[in-house]
């Protein structure tokens, strides 16, 4: 049903790009990071759609398993989103001596 709409090959480089968004996000400060979870969303999201409609449409009967098995993925990339992130604190500055 996905190469009805792009060859192959634009759908694998949304997957690279997507995977190079969420990779760069992971250095950035924290709370400024999602870009990267809504780019680790689109393909395994734009992949459940696909397979769940061509279950629906009788075009691939087991595509809902498939569906499924991406969905989780999407569920586990929304429950990484949801942790809340904790900055490291910084280091114990030197106590001054007493004189």
């Amino acid at each position: 049903m996905l190469t009805d709409r792009c060859p192959i090959q634009a759908w694998a480089w949304l997957w690279i790009a997507a995977g190079a968004v969420a990779a760069a996000s992971a250095f950035v400060k924290i709370g400024r990071d999602g870009a990267g979870f809504i780019a680790a969303y689109a393909p395994p999201t734009v992949w459940a759609v696909a397979y769940a409609a061509a279950a629906f449409s009788g075009d691939f009967s087991r595509g809902g398993f498939v569906a499924v098995w991406y969905l989780t993925t999407v569920g586990v990339i929304m429950w990484a989103a949801a942790v809340p992130e904790y900055s490291v604190p910084p280091p114990p500055r030197p106590q001054k001596e007493a004189r």
